[in-house]
């Protein structure tokens, strides 16, 4: 999976740019590669990497990051 790139494997970011995607609403995650797709929202990478995905991808893709469960560490 490319995102694991720069989002994480277990969607904790690897990239200092890029955000954690694990917990994350699945809605939003939708919505947000939908945008980038489409161009309504514009970052050069997500939009190329959101370009090549279709519908059932970007369900499947906020399903995976939804699901992984988070653990909250106050200093």
């Amino acid at each position: 999976m490319q995102c694991a790139v720069c989002h994480g494997a277990k969607g904790i970011a690897t990239a200092p740019d890029a955000p954690n995607l694990a917990g994350q609403n699945e809605m939003y995650l939708v919505k947000a590669l939908k945008d980038f797709k489409s161009k309504a929202r514009e970052n050069e990478v997500m939009n190329l990497m959101a370009a090549g995905l279709s519908d059932d991808d970007m369900a499947n893709l906020a399903a995976y990051y939804q699901s992984i469960e988070i653990q909250l560490v106050t200093p």
